[in-house]
């Protein structure tokens, strides 16, 4: 399998040489390119430290995820994609794993995934990642499609300037597209629950799948989720 790994960054120098390092430590150069698609608002040297790690990069002139998952999608040379997020880290065993999915027929999917952190509540949160559902598929799962199903459905909607991970993966659900979730967990960083809380960020949660449930305005969904948490 040939694959073509996204990840967009905005600000994540802390991050990104690990990752781009592990990515290039798991897979096989002949068959794998890593592809980082900065923000142009970037103030760090995301960048830089992207490429001696070993990654191709490029900058989005629109500072919107879905741009920059859309930019690494159409730079991809491999016909498989997967992106993943800055600040997860995927299983060892993620080629191996998409490759199966595809050998099986599947045409997308998702992982599972466990906080880096021992807090039990947490712990009750990944178990959900397992499971199918209205709050499956997000991007912190890190996401895998042939490239054919991606362009039949028109890449990320760019007017979604949040949430454009979930309302990708609904749309391929309702197309039809046959998917699967691999129970092999993505480890995910607990960051944004230590500089919050447990029951902030769930309670904050569950107002953005209401406000995206009735398709709220992006406006709005924005600055809800800016003002409420750090």
């Amino acid at each position: 399998m040939q694959l073509s790994i996204v990840i967009p960054t905005f600000n994540e120098a802390q991050n990104i040489s690990a990752l781009v390092a592990y990515l290039v430590a798991h897979t096989k150069a002949e068959s794998t390119e890593v592809i980082v698609v900065n923000a142009c608002k970037t103030t760090d040297n995301t960048a830089q430290l992207a490429q001696q790690a070993g990654a191709k990069v490029y900058e989005c002139m629109d500072c919107c995820r879905a741009a920059q998952l859309n930019l690494g999608a159409a730079k991809a040379q491999y016909e498989t994609l997967y992106f993943v997020h800055a600040d997860v880290l995927p299983p060892k065993e993620f080629m191996q794993n998409i490759s199966a999915a595809l050998q099986a027929g599947y045409e997308f999917g998702w992982f599972s995934y466990q906080f880096n952190s021992s807090s039990p509540w947490l712990k009750i949160n990944a178990c959900y990642t397992r499971r199918d559902g209205i709050f499956a598929g997000g991007g912190d799962q890190t996401l895998f499609i042939k490239k054919t199903v991606f362009n039949t459905l028109g890449g990320f909607r760019t007017d979604y300037r949040i949430m454009e991970d979930f309302e990708f993966v609904k749309r391929a659900k309702r197309q039809g597209f046959r998917y699967t979730i691999i129970p092999n967990d993505v480890l995910v960083s607990a960051r944004k629950y230590v500089q919050n809380s447990y029951l902030k960020v769930n309670l904050v949660n569950l107002v953005m799948f209401i406000l995206f449930s009735v398709n709220c305005p992006q406006t709005i969904m924005q600055r809800f989720y800016r003002m409420a948490l750090h």
